[in-house]
This record gives C-alpha cells, sequence and structure tokens, in this order.
C-alpha cells in the first residue's frame, strides 16, 4: 500500500514538474536575416562563389576549344601528336575537375569559407538564445526555422525578437505582434539577475 502511495505521488510530482516548464520558440532564419553581419557574410561567400565558379567554367571553355581544335585537326596529325594532344585535354579535364572538388567539395574551400564567416555569428544567436532562456525561466527553445517538426505555433511565444534585442538589434517589424507578456518577462529577468561590474566579454569558444 505504501508503495502504491509513493508511485502515485512520485507520478504527480513528475506530470506537476512536467506541466510547470516554460516552453518557447524561435525562428532562426528570421534572426539571420536581421543581422547585417550575416548579410555581409553571405554577400562574401556570394562573391567568392561567383568568383571561382568563373574560374571553373573558364578552365571547361578552353578544354572545349582545344578539344574541337583536335578534332578539327585530328586526321592531320601523326598516331604520337594524337596521343600527345589527348593526353593534354585529358590532364586539363584532371585538373579542372580537381580545381572543382577543391573549391566546392565536401570540406572545401567554400564550405571552410562559409565556417570562418557564419559560424561565430550562429554561436553569438545561440549564446543569446541562451541568454534568453535563462532569463525567461525557459526550458525549452524549439527552432521553426529550416523544416522544423513544429506544425503550428502561437505567435505569442515567439521569442525571436527578444535574441534580436539580446543582440542589440531593433527588428523592422515584431513576427509577435508585440506580445505583452514580453515587457513583463524582461522586468523579472533584470530583477532576478544581480547587478555586476562591468567587464569585457568572454570570446564565445568554437563549437566543433
Amino acid at each position: 500500500m505504501k508503495k502504491l502511495i509513493f508511485t502515485i505521488v512520485l507520478s504527480a510530482s513528475a506530470l506537476f514538474y512536467a506541466q510547470a516548464q516554460r516552453y518557447a520558440y524561435v525562428d532562426t532564419e528570421y534572426i539571420l536575416k536581421n543581422l547585417d553581419s550575416y548579410q555581409t557574410a553571405q554577400k562574401e561567400l556570394d562573391r567568392v562563389s561567383k568568383q571561382w565558379q568563373n574560374e571553373i567554367e573558364q578552365r571547361y571553355d578552353a578544354i572545349d576549344r582545344l578539344y574541337k581544335a583536335y578534332q578539327a585537326e585530328k586526321v592531320l596529325l601523326t598516331e604520337e601528336m594524337r596521343k600527345e594532344r589527348e593526353d593534354e585535354i585529358i590532364k586539363k579535364e584532371e585538373e579542372a575537375k580537381a580545381l572543382q572538388r577543391q573549391r566546392f567539395g565536401v570540406d572545401g574551400d567554400l564550405f571552410q569559407r562559409r565556417q570562418e564567416l557564419v559560424q561565430p555569428i550562429q554561436e553569438e544567436v545561440f549564446q543569446a538564445i541562451k541568454k534568453v532562456a535563462d532569463g525567461g525561466g525557459f526550458a525549452v527553445i524549439f527552432d521553426k526555422a529550416n523544416q522544423s517538426n513544429i506544425l503550428y505555433a502561437d505567435p505569442r511565444y515567439d521569442k525571436s525578437d527578444r535574441v534580436l534585442s539580446r543582440l542589440g538589434v531593433s527588428s523592422s517589424g515584431r513576427k509577435d505582434g508585440g506580445s505583452d507578456d514580453d515587457t513583463d518577462e524582461i522586468r523579472e529577468e533584470e530583477q532576478r539577475q544581480p547587478t555586476e561590474p562591468a567587464r569585457s566579454p568572454d570570446l564565445a569558444p568554437e563549437r566543433k
């Protein structure tokens, strides 16, 4: 009997604890679009991507011209000359493919450049989300962006603009229509947090 009562109390406590948790969500795609640093990084990635793509296309155009010239002159060439021309075309084609893999392959130059430019911004956003979660008492914050499994989300629980506020950005228009509880949550957060002397921010650790 005592064991049964203990089980019931434990189950009730677990249910109460689960119900007491606070949940919210953000849209990281929306947040990033409102960050000038992210837009600048994207423009730089587009620039280098286009530059490298043009470089590769020029190589393939040169190979195409060599091949057409070879086809036109093939009947006039000796066997040795044909072999030499064919080897030259094959070599240049292999070099072009290698360059393409180097620029756009897995862990290639574009990937490394994206990591260099975008990862610090993503880490900054993550830290801002964590501060919003800690300050607002949220147990879980979901991400609505990139085909998430959230089928419906009440705009009142969208804390994307609060994350932007943490990042020092004023969004052009609130996604949640300016929910009234945000102001109260910010006041509660300020009351909970002790006053600390100003200090320089620590560098965010790089996430592998």
